[in-house]
Parts: C-alpha cells; sequence; structure tokens
C-alpha cells in the first residue's frame, strides 16, 4: 500500500509542474497591462513603464515563470497587485471558509444520496424510487445560481428560517450548503441505486436469501457493502471538487471564501492572486484524487500497479 502510494504521489508531481506553466502562460498572455489597470489614469506613461520594472514585469516570461515557480515551491506565491498583501496569508484566511462549505455540502450529500439510493434501489419502480430519483435528477440538472437564489427566496427572504447571505455563524452554512450539495446528493443517489441493483443480482445474494437471512442483513451486510466500491471514490473525489467549485455558491451568498477571492481577482486582473488561488485549488483537486485512488486500491487491492 505505501508503495503504492508514493508511486502515485510521484506520478502527480509532473502532472502538478504542467499545471503551474499552463496557469502562469495562460494568465499572462491575456491582453492588458496589470500595471495601467491598477494604477488607471493617475499615472503618467513614464511611472507606469518604471512601475513594471519594479515589479520584474518587463523580464523574459521564462525568468518570470522560473521566479514564480522557486516562489511556489517555497509557499509564497507573490504579492497581491491591488491588496498589496502576500497572496499566500490572502488564501489561507480564505481557505477556512471554503473548507466548512465544502465538507458541510460533502456532509449532506453523503446524508441525503446514500439513503435515497439504497431506497430506490429496495422499492424499484415504486413511487418513492420515482420521488427520490426526481429529486436526484432536480439537483443534478438544476444550474447552482438559479436553485441558490430560489431557495434564498423561499427560506429566507419569505418563511426566515435561515439568514440570506454573509459567513458570521453556523447558521449562515445551512442554506449554501444544502445547494452546493445538492448536485452531489443526487448524483450520490443515482449511483448508489444502481451500484445496489447490480450487486443485488448476484448469485450470493439469493443464496443469503434461500438461507432464510433477513431482507435488511441481506442488502446491509452483503449488498450495500460490496456495491459501495465506486461510489466511495465520488466521494472522495467530490470533496476536492466541492473546495475548488464553490466559486457560484460563494459569490450569491456573500462568503469570502476562495472562490470569491478568485473572482476579485479576475476582475482587478490581480495576477498574482488568481495565479495563486487556481493553483491552490488545483492542488486540491490533485489531492482529492491522489486520495480517491489509494482509497480505491484500499478497498479493491487487485487494482494496485505492480511491482
Amino acid at each position: 500500500m505505501l508503495q503504492y502510494a508514493l508511486k502515485r504521489l510521484l506520478i502527480a508531481i509532473p502532472v502538478l509542474l504542467g499545471i503551474t506553466f499552463l496557469i502562469f502562460f495562460l494568465l499572462n498572455v491575456v491582453p492588458g497591462d496589470p500595471v495601467a489597470l491598477m494604477m488607471k489614469e493617475k499615472a503618467s506613461a513614464e511611472v507606469i513603464t518604471r512601475v513594471r520594472a519594479q515589479m520584474h514585469l518587463d523580464d523574459p516570461w521564462p525568468v518570470r515563470y522560473l521566479r514564480f515557480l522557486w516562489g511556489v515551491l517555497h509557499g509564497d506565491f507573490g504579492v497581491s497587485y491591488k491588496l498589496h498583501r502576500p497572496v499566500t496569508g490572502l488564501i489561507m484566511n480564505a481557505f477556512p471558509k471554503t473548507l466548512i462549505l465544502a465538507f458541510s455540502a460533502a456532509l449532506f450529500s453523503w446524508i441525503i444520496g446514500i439513503p435515497a439510493g439504497v431506497l430506490s434501489a429496495v422499492k424499484q419502480y415504486s413511487i418513492p424510487d420515482y420521488l427520490f430519483m426526481g429529486f436526484s435528477l432536480t439537483g443534478v440538472s438544476m444550474p447552482i445560481f438559479w436553485s441558490a437564489l430560489l431557495f434564498q427566496y423561499v427560506f429566507a427572504l419569505k418563511l426566515q428560517w435561515l439568514p440570506v447571505a454573509g459567513f458570521y455563524g453556523w447558521q449562515y452554512v445551512i442554506l449554501p450548503a444544502i445547494i452546493l450539495g445538492w448536485s452531489s446528493a443526487g448524483l450520490i443517489a443515482r449511483l448508489t441505486r444502481s451500484s445496489l441493483l447490480d450487486v443485488m443480482g448476484n448469485d450470493y445474494i439469493r443464496t443469503a436469501r434461500a438461507k432464510g437471512v433477513r431482507e435488511v442483513p441481506v442488502i446491509v451486510g452483503h449488498a450495500l457493502k460490496n456495491s459501495m466500491l465506486p461510489v466511495v471514490t465520488v466521494m472522495a473525489v467530490q470533496v476536492s471538487t466541492l473546495l475548488s467549485g464553490a466559486v457560484i455558491t460563494e459569490s450569491v451568498f456573500g462568503i469570502s471564501g476562495l472562490g470569491r477571492v478568485a473572482v476579485d481577482a479576475i476582475k482587478s486582473r490581480d495576477m498574482p492572486l488568481l495565479q495563486g488561488a487556481v493553483l491552490f485549488a488545483t492542488l486540491l483537486v490533485i489531492l482529492g484524487n491522489l486520495t480517491a485512488d489509494i482509497l480505491y486500491s484500499y478497498l479493491d487491492p487487485r487494482i494496485r500497479y505492480e511491482k
């Protein structure tokens, strides 16, 4: 297991290196001068030229890339053009809010998705099955910004059960976590249902039933355990996806998390802050996939790499 994990980690290193290059290249070929945008009409062309030289923006792009890479290796993502503060500190200040939101959304999707998938499989082609699958299809299909506005109108403005926006306590997390986790719950429910139906058709399930084992132990002890392999893998990947994909939810609910930082950096063309936020989110996705691979090999040792 340790050898397999080390191999997966070594494979992830060149992937991460390639992504740093793509992020740097794509963000630096975008038209426009960040110094001119930052100083607007307040400075002359001579001042802008001098500031560009002080910020090393006149250096060749390979030099700037190597400087960026060296900083990343030391945990230094540069200094924000707009806020004049270290990017690493800004990301670390925003990340806990995104972390709380993502794990709350993931917890909601697991609590709702797995039982819904199990009940749909057990009660296949019944009214509960159609209701649960309709709920999951709605969650997967409905755009997040639309469901967020709808829930804000109903549960915050009309019923006044929860706050509309902000991040000042646990009650502020409930609504955005439900919105962010709804689509994930739908995906987990549909995957649990299909995987469980496949397993329930196997001979050992029929044998257990023929021996007189009650239905609940058959489903929970035999079928569910063996059908959770693809579900658990998706759950591990989902956490990293939610961490990096909370941009819309954070913007709608006014949460100053990692996604909101990235959006603000795009608006102000703050390249160091945008590079840092995108690279940090990418790192989370890679770590999530690495965790999923290791978890998958633990659950099914047949897929481990042979020496």
